[in-house]
């Protein structure tokens, strides 16, 4: 699981200079109902392909401080029987107790500890904080980039990032071996956030 985090991935929300950073202070919702977000994954399989997957369902909300980014934050809740790997027998292995163990763990989330922002790119982020997945926690890292914000179409303010980073499926507690080309599992997070 490379860059998971689960949800991963909103470090974004804390990158920005300037006026605009200003401008786009504030907490955002996860936007649920344009479905503008995805929490993706890929993983190898046999070392001769790549296996794509994402969870459909999923929640969250970063706050924004464009002066100071390192005072932002995100929180991210995952329902893990929500994973579609466009295969259902696939997909019933993954919440078995082989992978994910869905009915015993039915949520995954990530809570942000730290914003670091080394440099004069404002618009890249690394987002350090708790993954809990199947039961363990652990602490991972983010690597997130903002896309952009500013008032969209209906009289709302937006702002989007995307992020990712790397997670080995044993540190999770997850029993089955893949073989050494599937030890890790790369996650992508794209989100766009509706400021409340």
């Amino acid at each position: 699981m490379k860059k998971l985090a689960i949800s991963s991935a909103v470090s974004m929300a804390l990158i920005a200079g300037g006026a605009q950073a200003a401008e786009g202070d504030g907490t955002y919702a996860f936007d649920k109902k344009g479905a503008h977000q995805f929490v993706m994954f890929k993983i190898s399989h046999l070392g001769y392909s790549w296996l794509y997957g994402r969870f459909n369902e999923f929640d969250g909300q970063f706050t924004y401080n464009g002066d100071n980014p390192s005072e932002s934050s995100v929180e991210v809740t995952i329902d893990t029987s929500s994973v579609d790997t466009n295969h259902a027998e696939r997909d019933k292995h993954i919440r078995s107790d082989d992978f994910l163990a869905t009915d015993e763990y039915p949520q995954a989330t990530f809570k942000s500890k730290r914003i670091i922002v080394d440099g004069d790119d404002k618009d890249e982020a690394e987002i350090v904080g708790d993954l809990t997945l199947r039961g363990v926690t652990k602490e991972i890292t983010l690597d997130a980039e903002m896309i952009g914000h500013g008032e969209d179409p209906w009289g709302g303010y937006r702002m989007g990032f995307e992020a990712d980073t790397e997670l080995r499926l044993s540190d999770w507690g997850i029993p089955t071996n893949l073989g050494p080309a599937s030890e890790t599992l790369e996650m992508i997070i794209s989100i766009e956030g509706v400021r409340q």
